[in-house]
């Protein structure tokens, strides 16, 4: 097995502060750094120890694609997170107004996903019993 694992996914958003503070609701995660970036803009970098999203905004307004990004090469299809209690974060993140969809339990896991302000699909997975 090789010792190379993820450290980070960078994804620009409309506004990289709320998506940190719904990240850490969420996931217990915490901002590691944010500063300036890329072009005048902005990024958080919130998550773990060992790995993070940086959440990007640019110094100008941006515009969404239409459609989904499963056909378009380099397109982000979903970020995925893995946590100890399925239940209970499906439960904040409703509690967050946010609509769970495509539940599946299949080997060897249970997993949900749903959809954020930016339109960013999130898999929320659980290898526990």
């Amino acid at each position: 097995m090789s010792g190379a694992f993820l450290e980070h996914v960078n994804v620009t958003v409309s506004d990289p502060e709320a998506t940190a503070q719904r990240l850490k609701d969420w996931f217990g995660w915490e901002v590691r750094w944010k500063g300036d970036s890329l072009g005048g803009g902005i990024t958080y970098h919130i998550g773990n120890e060992t790995s993070y999203i940086a959440a990007y905004n640019p110094p100008k307004e941006t515009a969404a694609m239409p459609g989904e990004s499963y056909g378009i090469r380099g397109g982000l299809n979903h970020i995925a997170v893995v946590v100890d209690d399925l239940d209970a974060t499906e439960a904040l993140i409703k509690a967050g107004g946010y609509d769970t969809k495509n539940h599946a339990d299949y080997e060897p896991g249970h997993r949900f996903y749903f959809d954020d302000d930016d339109g960013i699909e999130f898999e929320v997975v659980s290898y526990a019993e």
